[in-house]
């Protein structure tokens, strides 16, 4: 439970390239400017102290470098990281196991906070502001309890989903950090940095482009580079240009603004079947044959930072800009 859990999103053959990939420090982190300045001072001010750096919540979109943050808060505070996931932890005995073998001031990191058990919760309650948990040994009216010390550590939790945390757990944490999408040149620069790791050569429009279409986000655009450099090693050449860019993300049915093909089909399923909305979105889920979560996790936050749909008390409803963007008139309220 204690190894890296790496996201069902990252196929197999793709989880040490993700690593591989990830910086191991704030100077090699790209974007994200806010939150680097920040952290670097909380992490200073606390090696003066000689204290564990108080509680981090990392939160935003997927594929932004919550974990990678956390790998680096680890190795800039010379500690060491433990790794786990909150649907991973089932009862409080899994916890209590995690958090009895940290040493001093080590990070522990749960990915997908927001999902841990009720249960669970309350117990990291006490660990995170007292250092300590209670443990329920034996049943019945032979049970009792013992209260274990633990040693001060640094809770990093990441969510894609920060309300969904109950406001006692949010609480409890000293660093709120919010991720926000990536600019295109910040993207274009990830792009690069990756396709040198690679040993690839990528020409700079190549990378811009690669960079328009990653939805202003660094695992995106290094999922794309990956399948762009497929294209370019069968055509028998290592070097990437704009030309096999475009046919490579052209056959992704990857378009210029980063759409794939089942974002047209949500788009263009509530354009043509009702009317641009407003749309419920066990509708739109029902008729793209994607999970209501899917939905509001994957594909409405960045829709709705390009300004494609917005959300109504009535529902989904698709915007002017949709439809300019499928060259489709807008309707007449």
């Amino acid at each position: 439970m204690e190894d890296r859990i790496i996201s069902d999103s990252v196929a197999p053959d793709d989880a040490s390239l993700e690593w591989s990939v990830r910086p191991q420090s704030f100077e090699h982190y790209i974007g994200q400017e806010q939150v680097k300045h920040n952290l670097k001072i909380f992490i200073e001010a606390a090696k003066i102290r000689e204290e564990s750096l108080d509680h981090v919540l990392l939160y935003g979109p997927p594929g932004l470098g919550k974990t990678t943050l956390a790998s680096i808060i680890a190795s800039e505070m010379q500690v060491q990281m433990k790794t786990t996931s909150g649907p991973a932890i089932e009862r409080a005995g899994d916890l209590a196991a995690i958090l009895t073998t940290l040493e001093p001031g080590d990070v522990l990191f749960i990915d997908e906070i927001h999902r841990l058990p009720r249960a669970v919760e309350e117990v990291l309650y006490s660990a995170m502001e007292d250092f300590c948990i209670d443990i329920v040994i034996g049943k019945g009216e032979g049970a009792r309890s013992v209260r274990l010390d633990l040693p001060p550590f640094t809770l990093v939790g990441a969510t894609t989903r920060a309300g969904a945390l109950t406001a006692p757990l949010r609480d409890r944490f000293g660093v709120l950090c919010r991720l926000e999408y990536y600019e295109p040149k910040e993207l274009a620069k990830i792009v690069v940095r990756t396709a040198d790791i690679l040993g690839m050569e990528v020409e700079e429009l190549a990378a811009i482009e690669i960079a328009r279409r990653s939805r202003g986000t660094p695992r995106i655009a290094n999922r794309l580079l990956r399948r762009v450099r497929d294209f370019a090693q069968v055509q028998g050449d290592a070097h990437i240009d704009l030309q096999v860019t475009h046919q490579a993300l052209d056959q992704l049915q990857v378009d210029k603004q980063g759409l794939d093909h089942i974002d047209h089909k949500l788009l263009l399923g509530m354009i043509e079947k009702y009317r641009g909305g407003p749309v419920g979105v066990e509708t739109i889920s029902a008729t793209i044959g994607e999970e209501v979560t899917t939905v509001e996790e994957v594909y409405e936050p960045y829709l709705m930072q390009i300004g494609f749909i917005q959300r109504t008390p009535r529902g989904r409803v698709v915007t002017p800009l949709a439809y300019q963007h499928f060259n489709l008139e807008v309707p007449r309220t």
